[in-house]
């Protein structure tokens, strides 16, 4: 979506008469309904004051293309800054400039792709408060590459009309060194041919470039095929994994998920050179892209020689990229070495692997438990035993069950007992649920997860959400979707018996009036890819670390409103449901703890399940009164009693 779209005469206009700020925050608001600060819109006329300076080159032409803010697809990030036109040929370019107010820069020590950069904002401003203006930052020119990448993957316009696009970056506030300057350094020379960088002394040679691809005006037209262009859909992990194997680019490390990248890549090496233990902690949340991550440091890491393998507690994950390797004509050793369980660590001695990267590592249990007996030592030390280098991604907001053991504490106290260094990262944009940032804000916040949340309503987001009055209907749509490519799913919570469970019994186990189906048959193993799966319905343990274009998610009444609020009812579980093992008895006494920690097993259960689909998510209620509710937090009515509370205690 453009936020700001005019010509050239129009943007110098707006500038010159110091309109830009106010116009740009106005269609944010109205487009995007996102608030801006004040450093933001400082950082506007800042930075298009010198872009207007650009501009008024007379050789670009009155009615090149301009636009500002520019929200990419599928992601919750913006380019700048975009100018378009015609090039000699008639043919349409857009060139991509990604501006940067950074006045010093000092190489990352022993990493060479990332950068300390530091704003003149910062220097009068932040370094007060932080004890230093400096943040870790991507190479801008890569900033800019990564950008344009994306935006070709997914618009379709980008290969219809044609529209060729070049991107770069302007550093308007930064004065080059002669010599050593960090951003020119030898290992950024293929990045810059690709995405050039041009500082304060480059405004001719930032004019040039432009113009050699903006030689005739395009009346925004350009632009237009821009906006309107059909986005692609987003690509599946699962099915890229084999390219990615085999040393193709199948996803593009946009910003922190580039720069958490670099760190662990460069803190793997120096472990597998020393052999000393060093310990990687990533935070983030559904959709951040920490499986894309760790797929490709899986990638980057094996082809380097080293040991290494992707482990997780939960099989579905591992079942299906191993289908899919399978499928690409794999070998099943090969493919058996890369992707290992938690519990698979107890007999490994010191550093039998270079690199262990640990997806959903909220996940791993204090001990393992093999077949009825409980054995080995807590997963987290075991892990850190076996690897010279042990990265952990965690989302302490998806534990789903009692057993689920990790979390940033226990991580740390096993690294202090190593005496392993410990660094740490946060992933925090959003590349599923349509890039939306929003939604996941709001789906905290009708769960209760969250008492306040920025956004109180689904208005002005784009994501397919929907509550369903029959499960019948429910059903039909999945269906419908699931026909473009095998990735639309049902899920529900755990509130019905699976008496389905050994394959062989023909009965259905969640019947809701005239709607009859069956839980995932434990017999298929890969319910995310398999064709049959359309005809089970998925839980929580076969969904969790894996995504859908489309989910369809069964809310039972272990989640319900009443009284103005959303509680939760562990009683309405099914019996057989382990997950919340061990803690039933202690809520019964009236443990606090374990009470506290049912309602929120029960709450990130659905926050997972809800949170899977990339483009949509269709829900049914068994509770009537809650789908109400979620209705009146779509559109914008809310209960006046209390807003959303999470529950204090158990509903009996």
């Amino acid at each position: 979506m453009l936020v700001y779209a005019g010509d050239k005469q129009q943007f110098l206009h707006d500038v010159r008469t110091n309109a830009i700020d106010r116009k740009i925050e106005d269609l944010m608001a109205t487009k995007l309904h996102k608030r801006v600060g004040s450093s933001e819109k400082q950082s506007w006329i800042n930075s298009l004051t010198h872009m207007q300076n650009i501009l008024l080159d007379p050789e670009i032409p009155q009615d090149s293309g301009v636009a500002i803010e520019f929200a990419i697809p599928n992601t919750s990030k913006r380019v700048d800054f975009i100018i378009s036109g015609l090039d000699e040929h008639n043919r349409h370019n857009a060139v991509i400039i990604e501006l940067k107010q950074w006045s010093e820069v000092s190489p990352l020590e022993a990493v060479d792709q990332l950068l300390l950069a530091e704003e003149e904002a910062e220097i009068k401003h932040v370094k007060t408060f932080l004890g230093g203006g400096k943040h870790k930052a991507v190479h801008p020119s890569y900033q800019a590459w990564s950008y344009r990448a994306f935006i070709t993957d997914y618009n379709s316009s980008v290969e219809d009309v044609p529209i060729a696009l070049q991107s770069c970056a302007y550093l308007h506030n930064y004065y080059s060194k002669a010599q050593n300057d960090p951003l020119f350094m030898p290992y950024f020379s293929g990045l810059l041919e690709q995405s050039p960088l041009f500082c304060r002394s480059d405004a001719e040679q930032l004019c040039s470039f432009i113009k050699k691809y903006i030689r005739k005006g395009d009346a925004k037209q350009t632009l237009y095929y821009i906006e309107n262009g059909t986005i692609r859909p987003s690509k599946s992990l699962q099915d890229s994994l084999a390219s990615m194997l085999r040393g193709n680019r199948e996803f593009v490390l946009i910003d922190e998920q580039k720069i958490i990248y670099e760190q662990i890549l460069s803190l793997s090496r120096k472990s597998f050179a020393d052999r000393k233990k060093r310990v990687f902690l990533v935070k983030g949340g559904p959709g951040t892209g920490k499986t894309v991550v760790a797929i490709n440091l899986l990638v980057q890491l094996s082809n380097e020689g080293q040991v290494c393998a992707y482990v997780t507690k939960n099989s579905a994950p591992r079942n299906v990229f191993e289908q899919r390797l399978k499928d690409g004509k794999f070998k099943k050793k090969n493919i058996s070495s890369l992707f290992k369980s938690s519990s698979g660590f107890i007999d490994s001695d010191s550093n039998d692997f270079g690199t262990l990267i640990v997806d959903e590592a909220h996940r791993l249990n204090k001990r393992t438990q093999l077949g009825p007996k409980v054995t080995g030592e807590d997963q987290i030390k075991e892990i850190m035993n076996a690897a010279a280098c042990s990265v952990f991604f965690l989302d302490e907001d998806q534990r789903v069950t009692a057993q689920d053991y990790g979390d940033r504490e226990r991580i740390l106290y096993w690294a202090k007992q190593y005496g392993a260094q410990v660094q740490e990262g946060e992933l925090v944009s959003q590349f599923r649920c349509n890039g939306s940032d929003g939604y996941l804000s709001w789906l905290d916040g009708v769960l209760g997860i969250q008492k306040e949340t920025a956004n109180p309503t689904l208005e002005g987001i784009e994501y397919d959400f929907r509550v369903l009055d029959d499960p019948i209907e429910l059903r039909r749509l999945i269906e419908e979707k699931n026909c473009i490519d095998n990735k639309a799913r049902l899920v529900a919570g755990y509130c019905w018996e699976w008496v389905s469970k050994n394959g062989s019994n023909t009965e259905n186990d969640i019947i809701l009036g005239d709607f009859a189906m069956r839980w995932n048959l434990s017999s298929d193993p890969t319910f995310a890819i398999s064709k049959s799966s359309i005809d089970q319905v998925g839980c929580i343990h076969t969904t969790q670390g894996l995504e859908f274009s489309y989910v369809g998610v069964i809310i039972g009444n272990d989640l319900r409103f009443e009284k103005g609020r959303v509680i939760t009812d562990f009683s309405k579980r099914a019996k057989s449901d382990k997950s919340l093992h061990g803690l039933i008895g202690k809520v019964r006494k009236g443990d606090i703890q374990a009470t506290k920690d049912v309602d929120i097993i029960i709450r990130n259960t659905y926050r997972t399940l809800m949170s899977r689909g990339m483009k949509g998510c269709y829900v049914y209620c068994t509770d009537k009164a809650l789908a109400l509710f979620l209705r009146t937090r779509i559109d914008g009515y809310a209960f006046e009693e209390s807003g959303v509370l999470a529950a204090e205690e158990p509903f009996r």
